[in-house]
């Protein structure tokens, strides 16, 4: 049990308060009785993260109404990938016992608009986003409650539009990747993706810890292939 003592007593703070702290200390209950916390208020930490985005990755999963061995298989492997083995096994056992609950999405979106940061917030929209589209497929159901998500949780819609952008992409992806359009003057595009490469820069969501970092740094190259995209359409040096 020293593994889940450790995740919980390392740096859960406000996630243990509210409707998140509820999801997850029932979890946390169904796993065993030896872990416990206090609450105290506090900036955005590793742990805090993680609760949030296993909660609302649970509620993206259930978004249509079906739960496949096959999804959470995906998930396995995207964790997996993303954190590493040991992590990502602690992380699906949680998960699976948050997929037992209802989820109040508005009461724990409110939550999280409250108490994390821009910068995590869109990161935690990017693994999200990740995670729906880890069997090659966003489906309406998975956009409809992402786009819900971003919307209850603060993400505007410019951010929202250039993070689906990355994943389900149109004609006009690298512009809407780099929040312009095909109207942009160079001059424009050019402001635009310095604009875009420092909000999204990973060491603005360094704070979150190493395992994050990963993710980070793909979203991050995503400005950079959609600037060089636009550049080598219009010729631009």
């Amino acid at each position: 049990m020293s593994t889940w003592n450790k995740w919980i007593a390392g740096a859960l703070g406000w996630a243990m308060g509210g409707p998140i702290g509820g999801i997850i200390g029932f979890a946390l209950g169904s796993i065993t009785d030896e872990a416990s916390t206090k609450y105290k208020p506090g900036t955005t930490l590793p742990n805090d993260f993680s609760a949030a985005l296993l909660v609302l990755c649970a509620a993206v999963m259930k978004a249509d109404n079906k739960l496949l061995k096959s999804e959470l298989d995906y998930i396995r492997e995207f964790f997996t990938r993303q954190f590493g083995k040991e992590i990502a096994g602690n992380r699906m056992i949680l998960l699976r016992e948050i997929l037992k609950q209802d989820i109040p999405l508005e009461q724990v979106c409110g939550q999280i608009k409250t108490h994390i940061d821009s910068s995590s917030k869109l990161q935690m929209l990017h693994l999200l986003f990740g995670i729906a589209a880890a069997d090659g497929h966003v489906n309406p159901d998975e956009l409809h409650i992402l786009k819900l998500i971003a919307s209850l949780t603060g993400v505007g819609d410019r951010d929202y539009l250039s993070l689906q952008n990355m994943f389900v992409r149109d004609a006009d992806a690298s512009y809407k990747i780099l929040e312009i359009n095909k109207s942009s003057t160079d001059d424009e595009v050019k402001k635009a993706y310095r604009r875009m490469a420092m909000k999204y820069h990973p060491d603005k969501v360094h704070h979150l810890g190493e395992e994050f970092q990963k993710d980070a740094q793909e979203k991050f190259k995503k400005i950079n292939d959609a600037y060089e995209q636009v550049k080598k359409e219009r010729g631009m040096n």
